[in-house]
């Protein structure tokens, strides 16, 4: 990478970490500092925790879409504005309603897709795998570290605090955003990057992007549904809310190191769905177990240890399943769709673990994800197998781009699918096959 590519990398990196740390710090806590808000209830409770999925899945394609019209950043600006207004309502609510207004107005900041369109901008082709890589590990750092610093920082500064802190992050990152990171001077308009409209009917048709959207949309339904009643459990098993993190620390530091092999095994070894229905057997495994746990301490701490070992696989899994399964030039397009179901789940997983609560009690949340995740293994099971394909962009001129150089382009060998559009042929090649110099005889 050049010094520009390396800055506007780390520093979007940044952004993201910081606005995601600030999202999820309040995870493993609210559900135990609700009572102290007017007028809360364990189904209100629930909405507020994933109030931040809805406008997220909501907004997350308008925003991608706007910012193609007047730009990135000031996309991006508009969304951390939003953010830190929502920061601020939840810091200073005293009633539910208010933090349910906050954590609303939080996830209307959909900036995600936006964000990574800015990287697409300022890298070149070569270079955007590892941009997203890059950006992809700032995300799981920032949860991980915001599942450990919520019950330490709650402690000291009360879940108002935390949402003032939270403001104060989003702050940063828009100072960052205006002074570290550069303005491109062209917007590339790369269709491996962007969501099309009149290409998400395409996509919706395709059922192995289908069934990883569904897939995404349980995870995060089931991490959320878990975080209304699991906080809750620990403190009633007679762990003080003071010391959670002495769970979480040990827990996301050895499930982390425990996921990397399954996806060394994954990617080096071709094997991504055997590990993606073991991670989600593995799933179901732990939210059954959470059921039988009760109130047993060592249990329900076992059973959390198996959660984010799953977890950890499957996010950082079906991105790259979703890349390998979306058409040549439509990745853009299949992204879109899976962010959205993404937060999509968050809310409903908030939402119906918060309802469930309140009718049948905390370890019914669990018994009502058995069968979301059920469906979803029988789904992981029947898909086909993921070809390990990379994606190829190359420069067409306004003669070339025709419908009979595809067929030309089909002949190369390694390249499996081609899409010609807006003078540009979108590839998925082999890489074992595959080499670049093979197109140079078609002098595009």
């Amino acid at each position: 990478m050049t010094p520009t590519e390396k800055r506007s990398v780390s520093t979007l990196a940044l952004i993201y970490a910081l606005r995601m740390f600030g999202l999820f710090m309040v995870l493993p806590v609210l559900a135990l500092y609700a009572a102290d808000y007017e007028g809360a209830s364990a189904a209100l409770v629930g909405v507020a925790i994933g109030a931040y999925g809805l406008t997220q899945a909501c907004l997350q394609l308008p925003f991608g879409m706007w910012s193609d019209r007047i730009g990135r950043k000031p996309v991006i600006l508009m969304g951390l504005a939003l953010f830190t207004l929502g920061s601020l309502i939840a810091g200073l609510a005293d009633s539910i309603v208010w933090l349910i207004v906050g954590r609303a107005l939080q996830g209307a900041g959909a900036i995600a897709s936006t964000l990574m369109a800015l990287m697409t901008d300022l890298t070149r082709e070569e270079n955007r795998t590892k941009a997203m890589a890059s950006i992809g590990a700032s995300i799981g750092l920032a949860f991980t570290l915001a599942m450990v610093a919520g019950p330490v920082l709650s402690n000291w500064l009360g879940m108002s605090g935390l949402f003032l802190m939270t403001a104060v992050l989003s702050i940063m990152a828009m100072i960052l955003l205006v002074r570290a990171v550069p303005t491109p001077v062209v917007q590339i308009r790369s269709r491996e990057s962007r969501a099309f409209l009149h290409q998400l009917a395409d996509v919706f048709k395709d059922r192995q992007i289908m069934r990883l959207s569904f897939g995404i949309l349980v995870l995060h339904a089931v991490l959320v549904a878990c975080f209304v009643a699991m906080p809750v459990l620990l403190e009633q098993s007679g762990l003080n809310k003071q010391a959670h993190w002495k769970v979480y620390l040990p827990i996301m530091i050895t499930a982390f190191m425990a996921m990397v092999p399954f996806i060394i095994i994954g990617e080096k070894k071709q094997k991504m769905k055997p590990v993606l229905a073991m991670a989600v057997g593995l799933l179901l495994v732990s939210v059954l177990f959470m059921w039988q746990a009760g109130l047993m301490f060592w249990a329900l701490v076992a059973a959390l240890w198996l959660f984010f070992v799953s977890f950890n696989i499957l996010e950082a899994s079906l991105p790259s399943l979703v890349s390998k399964f979306a058409p040549a030039g439509f990745k853009g397009s299949a992204m879109g769709i899976y962010s959205t179901c993404q937060f999509l789940g968050a809310f409903i997983g908030g939402a119906l673990g918060g309802v469930i609560t309140e009718t049948w009690g905390l370890s019914a949340v669990f018994v009502a994800t058995v069968p979301l995740v059920v469906l979803w293994l029988v789904l992981v099971l029947t898909m086909q197998a993921p070809k390990h394909l990379t994606s190829y962009r190359v420069a067409l001129t306004a003669s070339r781009a025709t419908e009979a150089l595809q067929t030309e382009l089909m002949s190369v060998p390694g390249v499996h699918e081609v899409m010609i559009l807006d003078q540009a042929a979108y590839l998925k090649v082999d890489n074992k096959t595959f080499n670049p110099t093979l197109l140079k005889p078609l002098n595009l």
